[in-house]
């Protein structure tokens, strides 16, 4: 017998071409998104945005593709892999990242979740003494 949190991170949710959703979006489940979102997504599996998915706020998950445009902070605690079509405007989390010629992004970017502290070799720059 499955239990009910299994089930629920088997859920693919669409939102198909045409549709836009104004508000924040929460799942358990994977997401494909075609269509227009203004607001944040928060997903525990992957989120994958279409060619012609567009979405305006942040985006927190464990995977993502992305083949549309994002105007905003991406999260992702595995992989993100930015296609050929994808226009990113924001600043990008994430502890591995894949970007494939032709993807477009303006931001900063911080690997490992931010979660990397510099080594204890590193010193700060050489600084002339003072006479």
């Amino acid at each position: 017998m499955a239990k009910s949190n299994d089930m629920e991170q088997n859920v693919i949710n669409l939102i198909g071409s045409g549709t836009e959703i104004n508000g924040d979006i929460i799942t358990n489940g994977d997401i494909r998104i075609d269509g227009t979102v203004s607001g944040n997504i928060k997903s525990k599996g992957k989120i994958v945005l279409g060619e012609s998915g567009k979405v305006k706020g942040e985006i927190n998950c464990k995977n993502a593709d992305i083949s549309g445009k994002i105007d905003g902070k991406i999260v992702i605690s595995d992989l993100l892999a930015l296609k050929p079509s994808s226009f990113i405007e924001g600043d990008i989390v994430a502890n591995k990242l894949a970007i494939e010629p032709g993807a477009k992004f303006t931001g900063n970017c911080t690997m490992n979740g931010g979660d990397q502290k510099p080594s204890p070799e590193i010193k700060k720059p050489f600084e002339p003494q003072k006479k």
